[in-house]
């Protein structure tokens, strides 16, 4: 693994936790993670940076929002899970396993629960974990603010998804920073 806390597009990999129907306009600040989880699955997108999608219970929550699910790209898996914890579903494990991926980049709902609980069993499986504070959310602030510190007290990385991006591409000398410059404007 990189010992290096900076991310390398070639080792990383983006997490998108359940950023459901269900869930819509029920979070904190629901508009900005939206728009800032997009960003990162367009940029991962735009630097082939694999994605791996969850959704918790979607007969009850409903499927991902389409303003996310819109920009994975081909062939993005989109794991059904019950588990608080996407380490808890053996499908997610098998798709990160196959990734080859040590530095995993979390993202989505809810800060204190499948989150947290995701973040804490990769910590676990030895996985290099960054946590853009602004693609995260809870229903409730304290929950979200609380799964935060549990996070980053733990050993995940604290970041945002514009540091995120930035270490993705390292100098303004690749092809692909304009259109990453364009995404964190």
């Amino acid at each position: 693994m990189n010992p290096s806390r900076l991310l390398d597009r070639s080792t990383s990999l983006l997490v998108v936790i359940d950023v459901q129907e269900g869930y819509r306009d029920k979070t904190v600040d629901h508009p900005r993670m939206v728009r800032k989880v997009r960003t990162l699955v367009d940029a991962a997108a735009a630097l082939r940076v694999p994605v791996i999608a969850t959704e918790q219970y979607p007969k009850g929550l409903g499927h991902m929002q389409p303003e996310v699910a819109e920009g994975f790209p081909a062939g993005t898996p989109v794991v059904e899970k019950m588990s608080m914890s996407c380490c808890g579903q053996p499908g997610f494990v098998a798709e990160l396993e196959r990734s080859g991926r040590r530095q995993v980049v979390v993202c989505g709902i809810e800060a204190h629960a499948c989150v947290n609980q995701t973040v804490h069993q990769l910590l676990e499986r030895g996985y290099q974990v960054h946590v853009p504070y602004d693609a995260l959310s809870a229903r409730f602030a304290d929950d979200y603010r609380i799964g935060w510190e549990k996070m980053i007290g733990s050993g995940a990385v604290p970041t945002t998804v514009e540091t995120v991006c930035l270490e993705w591409i390292r100098t303004a000398e690749v092809p692909e920073f304009k259109a990453i410059h364009r995404l964190i404007k």
